[in-house]
């Protein structure tokens, strides 16, 4: 395997993160080896005290301070003990001459290693080695380099693609561009966002794509989609089938930094919800050569729950959404936190911003939406089945899809895969399609 082929190797399964496992179930013997009686009954011990204590420091933290609503799952508790046990032990072994320090460093540090592999499983938050050390993109360009070039509109009767036919010089793989989305309406202060042209925008004659706003997960930002979500990857695999053509794909920020939670409204916590509903659609319009008219929106976990409110509140700018294990209300952990911290106290002004209140209150004939979730999520699936259900009782065309997964970036890749071929159809880049099932 040359540097390349390392670089692109998958960190959730396979021989590297396998490797690791071994290499790490070695290190942890290594460490809890001893030859005295008193390293058995007290070292030991005095270790898994201290992995115990930490994890319940986490867990107080999480309760007290709620960086994010999402419980740690115990997979990711137990790991983070095990990590700090082995640091005690090697703590004690520093004591026993420089080379039994320096095996002991070795070995907690491999012990850590692969407790960053097997939290990292969890989540699939970087699925190779590549993504995990944040590496230049390939496929990256500057936005202002993509000179622009005469339009094709879609025909008055048809999809985009009746009237497409690829030049013989486009490019195989589309690119992406980091932007910056100012809040021109709102005041928000947004991190840069990042836009995914496909191989058809990189054309003259440009094909006149359709928009795609696509929010990531909270805590982390924009850059999670290309990384953990592996939007180019996914966007280039659906483009080559279909000669070319995809949405044009922007993913604004939505929290302002990456423990930030904006609940993706417009209250004391920022100005998100027109920042995504007015700023961020006025300057695709402005700076992109994309189609006018409605857009998609779409999400994973909380950027799930943001496209799901901004369907509902804005179902003129997005007719069409994809919610990815998303909520069935945005939360910073419990609905009393939630409204003292971004409406003071007022549960009025947070029950007129809910999308099961929305949901009540209003009909939505004309909007369409495809729910994902992991067979395997307890916490989200039950949400997601209660925002179908009331979402179709409002009038709203509704899928409710369950992929074979839990609550992890892995599944918003599929769930974005699978779901285009409905959302092109919707946005007319392709004839109609149903929703994925």
């Amino acid at each position: 395997m040359g540097l390349s082929g390392l670089m692109d190797a998958p960190l959730i399964a396979g021989p590297l993160p396998t490797t690791v496992t071994v290499l790490g179930a070695v290190a942890g013997v290594v460490l809890l080896v001893g030859r005295t009686r008193r390293w058995w009954l007290r070292s030991v011990p005095v270790a898994a005290v201290v992995g115990a204590v930490v994890v319940g420091l986490v867990l107080l933290v999480m309760a007290v301070l709620r960086p994010f609503p999402d419980p740690l799952p115990p997979r990711v508790l137990i790991w983070i003990g095990v990590v700090v046990a082995a640091f005690a032990l090697a703590a004690y072994k520093l004591r026993r001459g420089w080379w039994r320090a320096g095996v002991a460093v070795v070995a907690a540090l491999l012990v850590l290693l692969t407790g960053a592999i097997k939290i990292n499983a969890v989540y699939g938050y970087r699925p190779t080695l590549n993504a995990a050390l944040g590496l230049p993109f390939s496929n990256q360009v500057d936005l202002a380099d993509v000179a622009a070039a005469p339009l094709l509109d879609a025909p008055p009767a048809g999809p985009l693609a009746s009237a497409w036919s690829p030049p013989a010089d486009m490019p195989r793989r589309g690119r992406i561009s980091e932007v910056t989305v100012p809040g021109t309406v709102s005041g928000f202060a947004a991190r840069p966002a990042w836009v995914y042209l496909p191989p058809a925008y990189l054309t003259s004659p440009r094909p006149r794509l359709p928009v795609l706003e696509l929010i990531a997960g909270q805590p982390g930002g924009p850059e999670d989609w290309l990384l953990a979500g592996r939007l180019s990857e996914v966007m280039d695999s659906f483009a080559a089938a279909h000669q070319g053509l995809a949405p044009v794909v922007v993913v604004p920020d939505a929290t302002g930094s990456d423990l930030a939670n904006t609940l993706c409204l417009d209250s004391r916590l920022g100005n998100a919800e027109t920042y995504l509903a007015r700023d961020v659609p006025d300057w695709a319009a402005a700076t992109l050569q994309t189609a006018p008219g409605p857009m998609a929106v779409g999400g994973f976990s909380f950027g799930g729950t943001c496209a799901l409110q901004l369907a509902l509140r804005h179902p003129d700018t997005f007719p069409t959404f994809l919610d990815v294990s998303g909520q069935a209300e945005p939360t910073l952990g419990d609905r009393a936190s939630t409204v003292a911290a971004a409406f003071g106290g007022d549960d009025g002004a947070f029950d007129r911003v809910a999308p099961m209140s929305e949901l009540r209150r209003r009909a939505y004939p004309d909007l369409h939406g495809t729910l994902v979730v992991g067979r395997d999520d307890d916490t989200y699936r039950p949400q997601a089945e209660r925002v179908a259900a009331a979402a179709r009782a409002a009038g709203a065309t509704i899928a409710l899809v369950e992929l074979p997964a839990g609550h992890s970036w892995s599944l918003a890749s599929q769930a974005l895969g699978a779901a285009l071929p409905w959302l092109a159809g919707r946005l007319g880049v392709l004839a109609p399609a149903p929703p994925p099932s």
